[in-house]
């Protein structure tokens, strides 16, 4: 993930100034325990300013709205209380080339800074420090105990203190090429590190960015460049502090993520750079997507994981029952067996370990195992007694397997959700998995935790377009599944599922006087058996009825249903898997 540079917090921090200060604070919001958010309201409107002190996604900038639902960090409650109501008269830099901020706050636009907010923006030490007037800390997100750091302890109550200053030379608009090319060519080594090496200020995105606009390789080293090389990256050099002289940025994306500085006047232009409305924007954007692709993975990864360990356990479980209902299809055996022995009890001698008799029917020899301690009588009555037990254990392992069973059914229903959602592409598929996981703490597979850091919203289904134009709508988890069977679908649309297999409920929308043609139907039957556990096969069986005829057992389980009159398609997933790009369902 790229990490906010110098020259990004002066890009943002010049818009903030001008579009966001003086403004006044009415609310403070803490959306996680590295974020929170700050509500401006100015002249021109109200918004947002989010602060991170995220290790690798630290950031301010103005953001979405927070989220409806409580905040319950101290972190927030402690600024709350301290600035709500007062007005934001100042984002000062503490000192040049250094990535903390200052946010001032007061009464009155006019007055003296009562408060310090001091924002610091520096990778995995970053940290954000409320002060009063008198500079003593009265609260931090990360507090610094004198044991965890010598150098800067952060405790409440005491004095502020500024970071270790860096090192390294501080870049100069006036600094003539012959001096700039002998402080990084000093030492031979790779382009890109000696650069880092040599200057204060830079970042690898920002270096790696300059270097490409100039022509040439990162990794090169510094002893290979001609003297047109070195003019051509002095070039984009002083395009750069230029840029930050002046104040003047064009914010965009790249290949590699983003830049604020377009090298529009560099002799190799970016190439794909795709401009962005403005540096809040552009930051707002990507640390959302790369922190949402983040928690996608660590969440997906999470919940397939609790969900085969469980369905490891249940399908043992089944097993283990299975076992026992087979050794009580010996049941009729055993008592077979005693009434052959009490038939043919002028048959057994004393000291038999067994005997061999002629079966009822068959007249064909059994031979039956017998207790040389007991007599004839007592025999029988054991195999009875065996037969009993066998019986009466059928009946009470029964029930139980056929709850295993369905538990195993429901979870299976999970997995196949969660195969369909494997790659992150919008941030409805991180609320898709947010549901997920909250059904399955609902369902007792998880334990809920103590900060929930989503709680999600109604996510979509997926929708495609059939070729006569009909629209197929499809669900991504068991909350999606329930909600399109019994509550979107009308009474002229027709449901898919997968025939006895785990997948997605699909409904193919009809209007009224309206009949879908054959390539419509299977088109629908292609999707289904594509978000199914069968989407690796070539074939599979697909049936479709009206939704009145789908049933939610009683006490069923989310996206479990029985249907009736079905009519069964053959799917074909892979052409499923090919059909233009799915939308979210507005």
């Amino acid at each position: 993930m790229q990490l906010v540079d110098f020259t990004t917090l002066t890009a943002a921090c010049g818009e903030l100034r001008t579009d966001w200060v003086p403004g006044r604070l009415e609310q403070v919001y803490q959306r996680d325990r590295h974020t929170i958010a700050l509500g401006l309201r100015t002249l021109k409107g109200r918004g947002w300013l989010t602060i991170s002190w995220h290790p690798q996604a630290a950031r301010i900038g103005m953001g979405d709205p927070p989220p409806r639902i409580p905040d319950t960090f101290t972190f927030s409650d402690q600024l709350r209380h301290q600035l709500n109501g007062l007005a934001l008269v100042a984002i000062e830099a503490i000192a040049p080339w250094e990535r903390v901020l200052d946010l001032q706050f007061a009464q009155r636009p006019t007055d003296p800074a009562s408060w310090h907010l001091y924002v610091e923006i520096m990778g995995k030490y970053s940290n954000v420090i409320l002060t009063d007037a008198n500079h003593l800390i009265v609260t931090a997100a990360h507090q610094v105990s004198s044991q965890q750091s010598s150098v800067r302890p952060i405790q409440t109550g005491q004095p502020y203190e500024l970071p270790p200053a860096l090192m390294g030379t501080i870049p100069n608009l006036s600094e003539l090429q012959e001096r700039w090319q002998e402080r990084i060519s000093l030492v031979p080594g790779k382009l890109q590190r000696q650069l880092l090496k040599s200057y204060r200020g830079l970042s690898p995105a920002l270096v790696h960015s300059m270097i490409q606009a100039a022509g040439l390789d990162p990794n090169q080293s510094t002893e290979s460049l001609a003297l047109s090389d070195w003019q051509q990256l002095f070039h984009c050099w002083q395009e750069w502090l230029q840029a930050l002289d002046k104040s003047e940025f064009q914010p965009g994306w790249t290949e590699e993520g983003y830049t604020v500085v377009s090298w529009v006047n560099s002799p190799f232009p970016l190439p794909l750079f795709q401009p962005a409305k403005n540096v809040q924007t552009l930051l707002n954007s990507y640390y959302t997507d790369q922190l949402n692709q983040q928690e996608f993975a660590q969440l997906h990864n999470q919940l397939t994981q609790k969900l085969g360990n469980s369905l490891a356990k249940l399908r043992q479980k089944a097993s283990s029952f299975e076992q026992r209902l087979q050794e009580s299809d010996e049941a009729d055996e055993y008592r077979q067996q005693a009434d052959l022995l009490m038939a043919y009890l002028q048959d057994w001698q004393p000291g038999m370990k067994s005997i061999t008799l002629p079966e009822f029917e068959t007249n064909k020899p059994v031979t039956i195992p017998l207790n040389p301690e007991k007599n004839a009588v007592q025999n029988a009555q054991a195999l009875y007694k065996r037969h009993q037990k066998l019986k009466r254990a059928r009946q009470a392992v029964e029930p139980l397997l056929q709850d295993v069973q369905e538990e195993i059914q429901y979870l299976e229903q999970v997995e196949a959700a969660l195969r369909i959602q494997e790659t992150y592409n919008t941030s409805e598929d991180l609320q898709t998995l947010a549901e997920i996981r909250e059904e399955l703490i609902q369902q007792g597979y998880l334990d809920a935790p103590e900060q929930r850091s989503r709680i999600p919203e109604v996510s979509q289904p997926y929708r495609y377009r059939t070729p006569s134009g009909f629209d197929v709508l499809i669900g991504r988890n068991n909350r999606q599944n329930d909600r399109l069977t019994f509550r979107t679908a009308g009474d002229y649309d027709l449901w898919f599922h997968s025939q006895e297999i785990a997948g997605s409920h699909v409904l193919l929308r009809l209007e009224p006087g309206t009949v879908p043609d054959e390539v419509d139907l299977q088109f629908a039957a292609n999707l289904a058996a594509y978000y199914s556990q069968g989407r690796q096969s070539d074939q599979v069986p697909i049936v479709y009825t009206k939704p009145k005829h789908v049933y939610k057992p009683k006490g069923a389980k989310p996206g479990m249903a029985i249907y009736k009159q079905e009519q069964i398609l053959w799917g074909r997933p892979q052409e499923g898997r090919n059909y233009p790009t799915v939308v979210v369902f507005p």
